[in-house]
């Protein structure tokens, strides 16, 4: 669900017209609607509310800082993979203690970082990563309180890209081998473990593949405790996946995946972290963009954006579909064409659809990408000397820009020519 709907053949997000936002900002851009952002934070915090638990977002789906501090005002916790990630979500006034540190590259100088700052748990995914945490915990003279990755090799069944509990991917250790790793982290100084932690990948849109994975959690959790550790937190990961309306697979509700938590690890007495990202983001956003030209090729259509692939390169990367509608509503008897939806980069994978029906447009227009809300801003860069687009934030009737374009002088001027030249 979402609160993007059309009003008298105006697409609005909550209580403000689209087109009014692409005047004032220009296109393209992105808009968030908190209405959508709070009420897929309050699923996940309702699906848990069987026991104590802690909904960590995943920061590195959408980490502008005033979604954070809109989500962590409603007391998420907050998932990060990096020192940059830690202080966005510090920057978001989001405590040390409802931080958890995942990734599977940790710096030294990121574990200072979190460490000296506040953070609730380190997720770590390997015995070098634990032996550098335990330097550098007694070096400053505190205890890092851990959770160690496990890889439980379970087909998430999602793209191979975004697969993570596989025994192939480079995520956490073999939990074949858990014992031994849990024995040693118990040996080294400056560490205690708290938990264990699972992510099998993201996108899923079926719950099987997190059963496995937290039934192999749960006899983990049993054998570690008779093996004398205080296990007394689950970092279950995220993952949850949204519909992107390409066919008619539903993924699970919040409410389906908090029951089967309960079912498989509930006995535990655990506390249970989730980290979703997608779910609370995903629908919360749109991207809009302005048609440059209506070009007719050999044999196809095209429909040249304003927008591309540095802007959202999803499609791009993981050939994913995003569903495009038209700013203002077509009259439903309107005849839809097949088009190529592109953007303006040199380059063929500048490509959001191929062949994607479409109600004629031309020159102007606006169209939205719906779901972009996820992985979307996040993962925009400059490639074409092209600026990061805007993000605008839309509550009730209120509109904010929270992140505005660069000028081109700004963008030049990040740039140095040494005297010698």
């Amino acid at each position: 669900m979402d609160h993007f709907v059309y009003r008298e053949g105006r697409l609005f997000a909550e209580e403000v017209p689209v087109a009014g936002i692409a005047a004032q900002v220009g296109t393209p851009f992105y808009v968030y609607s908190a209405a959508t952002l709070a009420r897929h934070y309050r699923l996940f915090d309702e699906a848990l509310a069987w026991g104590p638990h802690l909904v960590c977002f995943a920061v590195k789906a959408a980490s502008n800082l005033a979604l954070l501090k809109l989500l962590g005002e409603m007391g998420a916790g907050m998932d990060v993979v990096s020192g940059g990630e830690y202080r966005r979500a510090r920057a978001a006034g989001v405590p040390g203690e409802r931080i958890v540190f995942s990734g599977v590259g940790k710096t030294r100088e990121e574990m200072r970082l979190a460490l000296e700052g506040g953070v609730r748990q380190l997720n770590v995914e390997s015995e070098p990563e634990m032996r550098a945490l335990s330097q550098v915990a007694v070096a400053l003279g505190v205890t890092a309180p851990i959770s160690v990755r496990v890889n439980p090799d379970v087909d998430a069944k999602t793209h191979a890209k975004i697969a993570t509990g596989k025994a192939e991917n480079k995520f956490g250790v073999p939990i074949a081998r858990a014992r031994e790793v849990y024995a040693e982290a118990a040996r080294l100084p400056g560490l205690e473990v708290v938990g264990i932690d699972v992510h099998i990948g993201s996108q899923l849109t079926e719950l099987a593949p997190f059963e496995a994975a937290y039934t192999k959690v749960a006899e983990l959790t049993e054998t570690l405790r008779g093996d004398g550790h205080d296990i007394r937190r689950l970092d279950l990961g995220g993952g949850l996946g949204i519909p992107y309306a390409r066919s008619n697979e539903v993924p699970p509700l919040p409410a389906d995946y908090g029951a089967l938590i309960r079912r498989t690890v509930g006995h535990l007495g655990c506390e249970i972290e989730i980290e979703p990202g997608r779910l609370i983001a995903g629908n919360a956003g749109l991207l809009v963009s302005a048609v440059i030209y209506a070009k007719e090729g050999e044999g196809r259509d095209f429909l040249i954006l304003d927008a591309a692939m540095n802007d959202l390169i999803r499609p791009a990367m993981y050939d994913a579909w995003h569903d495009i509608v038209p700013v203002t509503e077509a009259p439903a008897e309107a005849a839809r064409a097949p088009v190529d939806v592109v953007g303006p980069v040199c380059e063929t994978g500048d490509t959001f659809a191929r062949g994607r029906p479409l109600p004629p447009l031309d020159e102007g227009d606006l169209v939205a990408f719906r779901s972009a809300g996820a992985y979307g801003a996040v993962m925009a860069g400059e490639y074409n000397t092209r600026p990061l687009i805007p993000e605008v934030l839309v509550s009730g009737d209120h509109v904010a820009v929270i992140r505005a374009r660069p000028t081109f002088d700004e963008m030049l001027a990040r740039d140095t020519i040494p005297e010698w030249l």
